[in-house]
């Protein structure tokens, strides 16, 4: 018995502190923004989810034992209600400061380019020209692209909408002047690019921002796993061998952050 005793003890000590704590309904749930490439991608046939943050829930399901759960959602503001209302353990977004009031945010796994997209002919050639009087440019609410905008812009006008329209919907207004830009993620941009001559992505980016995972305010215990896991796969190349997969413009992997 005593031998019994010492070695459920000396297995305990060797799993990994806290893993438990990833999944306490014993599913890791995770939500990401189901419209955003650079997180993953849904297969309209099977509903599967594919990409760097299918692989990462994967593997964080791997380390705790247990099964996951990925969940799609349309906008930033609907993963962050998920994890406050605990219907997801973890959230995938883009760093930004009013959404770290709301949640916590690991260290990034990623770094995610941001470009413009311009009618093919426009007088636009790089970043520097685009915050000009007499521009529009076109961006999506509560995206990280139109928070960085709307902030930063200062001579041209910016028209917040909605949502991030179809690529289609892209050149519709580009080509008939009812924007002049439209901020995104460069991936997003390059897509809307390959399906029309009539325009194109500018050769710069205006922002280089975080993707990381996010818990609920104040969940360190949770957070601390996942920083300590996020550091291992970023150091063993799994991180970038996830976004080799994936075939992504415009995005690499993080460097280790500085203490």
């Amino acid at each position: 018995m005593r031998l019994l005793l010492a070695t459920f003890i000396a297995l305990l000590g060797a799993l990994p502190p806290g893993l438990p704590e990833l999944a306490p309904t014993g599913t890791l749930r995770a939500a990401f923004l189901a419209t955003n490439p650079v997180q993953g991608r849904i297969d309209p046939q099977t509903g599967a989810v594919a990409g760097p943050i299918a692989d990462l829930t994967r593997e964080l399901a791997r380390r705790a034992g247990v099964p996951f759960k990925i969940l799609p959602e349309p906008n930033p503001a609907a993963v962050i209600d998920r994890v406050k209302k605990h219907e997801a353990d973890i959230g995938f977004l883009a760093y930004e400061a009013a959404r770290a009031t709301q949640v916590e945010f690991s260290d990034p796994y990623a770094l995610v380019a941001s470009a413009y997209l311009v009618r093919s002919d426009s007088p636009i050639k790089t970043t520097a020209d685009v915050d000009r009087a007499g521009v529009t440019i076109g961006a999506a609410k509560g995206q990280s692209q139109e928070i960085y905008v709307s902030a930063n812009i200062h001579n041209a006008r910016i028209d917040v909408m909605g949502e991030t329209p179809s690529h289609d919907a892209l050149v519709t207004m580009l080509t008939a002047g009812s924007i002049d830009a439209f901020a995104a993620n460069r991936q997003r941009m390059e897509e809307a690019a390959r399906t029309s001559t009539r325009v194109r992505v500018l050769p710069d980016n205006f922002l280089m921002i975080g993707q990381a995972i996010v818990v609920d305010k104040g969940d360190v215990t949770r957070l601390a796993d996942i920083n300590r896991i996020v550091a291992e796969v970023r150091d063993s190349g799994f991180v970038k061998s996830s976004l080799e997969r994936a075939a992504l413009a415009g995005i690499e992997v993080a460097p280790p952050p500085r203490r």
